[in-house]
C-alpha cells in the first residue's frame, strides 16, 4: 500500500516530541541552599552560583535553587533540612556545622555538600574519613592548623599589655565544645586570661554585651559561627562603642569596622564548594570526594579602626596583612 506524503509526514510528525514535550524531559538540576546565618543574597552565595557557572551551571539554565535562611536560629535548622528534602533536590549545600548536621539527620541519601564547617566532621559524625568520607556529606573545613592559636597570638603581639580577653560564642553550635577547647589551650599557651560570653541566638546579643562590659576586659574575639557572622554589624557597633579592640575569624568583621581579621576566606570556600557539587551532578559520590582544607586564609587589619581606638599596629603585624583598609 502506498501512504500518501502528506498522511505520512504526519505520521512522522507524531513520533517525534514536540518543543514543549522536550523542555519538559530535560532535566533541571535543583540544588538545596541550607543557611543558619548566610543570607540567599550574601556574598557568600554569590560567590557558590560564580562558581556553579564556571562549571557550565546557570541559574534559569538547567538550574534551580531552593534556599532556606534559618535567620540565626539553630532550632530552625532540621525542619528546613526536612522541606529541602521533600523538594527532592539533588544536592544540599550547607554553610555550617549546624546546618551540615540538620540535614545529615534529615537524609542519609541526598548528597550534602559543606561549603564551612568549624567542627571535625567525623567527631560530628558526618563522615568516617576526611579522605573517604562513606556517606553522603563531603565538602570544606572552617578551619586550618593553630588558626585559634594564630588568632589569639596577633592579638597579644599587637597589644601585649592586654592580657584579659571577652570571647563570644554561640553555645547552641555544635561545634561550640571543640573551639572552646582550642581557644582555652591557646590562650594558656599565650598568658591570657580568657572570659566566655555566651549566646544562643541573636536575641541573646544585648545581654551579652552587658555581661562582657562587666568584664572589663581588654580586648573581644567571636568563636567562628555563622549566626555571629550574620550578627556582626551588631557586633562591630558594640566594640566601637565599648572601644575595645578585637580580632575576628572572618574578613567580613574587619570590613565592618572590627580591627584585626585572621581566618578563612569564606567566599573562596562557597566559590570551591561549587566544584564540588559540579562532580556530584556529573555522577560522582559524595562517600568517595575527599573532603578539604580551607581554600584560603585572610589576614585583614582595619587601620582606620586602630586610630579610632588609639591602638599603635606594630609594623611586625601590617607586613604580614594580607590586606591593610586604611
Amino acid at each position: 500500500m502506498v501512504v500518501p506524503r502528506v498522511t505520512l509526514i504526519c505520521m512522522l510528525a507524531a513520533l517525534l516530541p514536540s518543543p514543549s514535550t522536550h523542555a519538559q524531559s530535560k532535566a533541571v538540576a535543583r540544588i538545596g541552599v541550607l543557611t543558619l546565618g548566610v543570607s540567599p543574597s550574601s556574598p557568600f552565595t554569590e560567590a557558590f552560583r560564580q562558581g556553579l557557572r564556571a562549571h557550565g551551571h546557570v541559574e534559569g539554565r538547567g538550574v534551580a535553587f531552593e534556599y532556606r535562611f534559618a535567620e540565626g536560629k539553630i532550632d530552625a535548622l532540621p525542619g528546613l533540612a526536612a522541606e529541602l528534602v521533600k523538594a527532592k533536590v539533588d544536592v544540599i549545600l550547607t554553610e555550617s556545622t549546624a546546618a551540615a548536621v540538620a540535614a545529615k539527620r534529615a537524609t542519609d541519601t541526598v548528597p550534602i555538600v559543606m561549603a564551612a564547617t568549624a567542627l571535625d566532621p567525623v567527631k560530628a559524625g558526618l563522615a568516617e574519613s576526611l579522605n573517604r568520607p562513606g556517606s553522603n556529606v563531603t565538602g570544606l573545613l572552617l578551619f586550618g592548623p593553630q588558626l585559634d592559636m594564630k588568632r589569639l597570638q596577633i592579638l597579644r603581639d599587637t597589644m601585649p599589655e592586654r592580657k584579659t580577653v571577652a570571647a563570644l560564642v554561640n553555645a547552641a553550635s555544635p561545634n561550640a565544645p571543640e573551639r572552646i577547647a582550642a581557644t582555652t589551650a591557646a590562650a594558656r599557651t599565650l598568658g591570657l586570661q580568657l572570659h566566655f560570653v555566651e549566646v544562643r541566638g541573636p536575641a541573646d546579643l544585648d545581654a551579652a554585651f552587658r555581661a562582657a562590659e562587666k568584664l572589663k576586659p581588654g580586648a573581644f574575639i567571636t568563636i567562628s559561627d555563622g549566626m555571629l557572622l550574620g550578627q556582626r554589624s551588631r557586633i562591630v557597633e558594640f566594640v566601637a562603642k565599648s572601644r575595645l579592640p578585637g580580632i575576628f575569624p572572618e574578613r567580613q568583621f574587619a570590613d565592618a569596622g572590627g580591627l584585626m581579621a585572621y581566618g578563612v576566606n569564606i567566599e573562596a570556600n562557597f566559590r570551591r564548594a561549587a566544584a564540588f557539587v559540579d562532580r556530584i551532578l556529573k555522577g560522582a559520590k559524595p562517600a568517595d570526594l575527599p573532603i578539604e582544607e580551607p581554600a584560603k586564609i585572610d589576614f585583614v587589619v582595619n587601620l582606620k579602626t586602630a586610630q579610632a581606638l588609639g591602638v599603635s599596629v606594630p609594623p611586625s603585624i601590617l607586613v604580614g596583612a594580607d590586606e591593610v583598609i586604611r
